[in-house]
């Protein structure tokens, strides 16, 4: 799954384009290396997110083309959250 459309389907990023928008900016590393919006997601892979003024680190747990939002969590898990 696409790193832009996983991170709209588990409601981390409400829109799509802006995580897309926020990807092109250099601000989204998927294990380590910063990351295009078509980056392409494995289950396991750790995301972190520079966002307003967050860091948010999250482990991919399922790749699902849709959810309900209550189910929307479970599709990953928050190692992080920083202030900055």
């Amino acid at each position: 799954m696409r790193l832009d459309k996983f991170l709209k389907v588990s409601r981390i990023i409400k829109r799509r384009t802006v995580a897309k928008d926020v990807s092109d900016a250099s601000r989204i590393n998927v294990n380590g290396r910063v990351a295009k919006p078509s980056t392409e997601l494995k289950i396991g892979d750790i995301i972190e997110i520079n966002y307003f003024k967050k860091k948010m680190v999250v482990k991919v747990l399922s790749l699902q083309q849709t959810v309900k939002k209550d189910d929307a969590s479970d599709m990953y898990e928050v190692i992080s959250v920083v202030e900055n």
